[in-house]
């Protein structure tokens, strides 16, 4: 029972956090001090049994780990440049989003490819390059900054759900469920904006389809 109540919580905790985000205007109210949050992940990770995981699903917890930091960092720039609330409470859930996958790198031994928390600094080089680029673009006007977090999202989504169907451990896909969820919310939230702002956005890494479905559809509450 207590097993069930924690999967519950986590999985409620990710959701709610994600769709705090998803209008992205005004303030985010805090659902719970930040330790709890921690405690609560790790202890609904923790009380699920620890799967067989090849190289390739370790490498994708790699990967996550460090592109959940780049949407942090991107959209913490972008706050300090715009001071547009999205921005910020976005980045808030990927923090929370780096903290889920570390959750699990610790879980399994796996080494922490972030030994360095400043802004814009990545142990893969393809994820410096990229948060360069992204913050170039998106610098040009709040416009493109939103463009830019829309894509960020987009290449999240793709990436999580192509990891998803190389897993079987029940800890790491509820992880990687949950997140995709709360990606989808956040590129309702970035759409929205980029509409306000009389814009438009064409997906890069997911079909058109699926793009269409997502922000045609209200964002997401509950158990994935």
């Amino acid at each position: 029972m207590r097993r069930i109540q924690i999967i519950a919580t986590l999985l409620l905790f990710i959701t709610v956090t994600a769709c705090e985000a998803d209008n992205g205007m005004g303030p985010q109210s805090p659902v719970m001090d930040e330790a709890a949050q921690l405690d609560l992940i790790k202890d609904a990770v923790n009380e699920l049994p620890a799967g067989d995981i090849s190289q390739e699903v370790i490498d994708g917890l790699i990967l996550m780990r460090e592109e959940e930091k780049l949407a942090r960092d991107v959209y913490q720039h972008f706050y300090d440049l715009y001071s547009t609330n999205v921005f910020r409470n976005i980045a808030r859930s990927e923090a929370r989003h780096m903290s889920a996958i570390k959750t699990l790198l610790d879980k399994y031994g796996i080494a922490d490819p972030v030994t360095d928390d400043t802004r814009g600094v990545f142990t893969d080089p393809h994820m410096t390059d990229l948060y360069s680029q992204l913050t170039t673009a998106g610098e040009k006007s709040l416009l493109d900054a939103m463009i830019v977090g829309a894509t960020i999202e987009d290449l999240d989504i793709k990436d999580l759900m192509e990891l998803s169907e190389d897993v079987e451990a029940e800890d790491i896909l509820m992880v990687y469920r949950n997140l995709t969820k709360g990606s989808r919310n956040h590129m309702r939230a970035f759409h929205s904006q980029i509409e306000r702002n009389n814009g438009s956005y064409t997906p890069q890494y997911i079909s058109q389809e699926l793009y269409d479905d997502i922000i045609s559809s209200p964002r997401e509450r509950g158990r994935a």
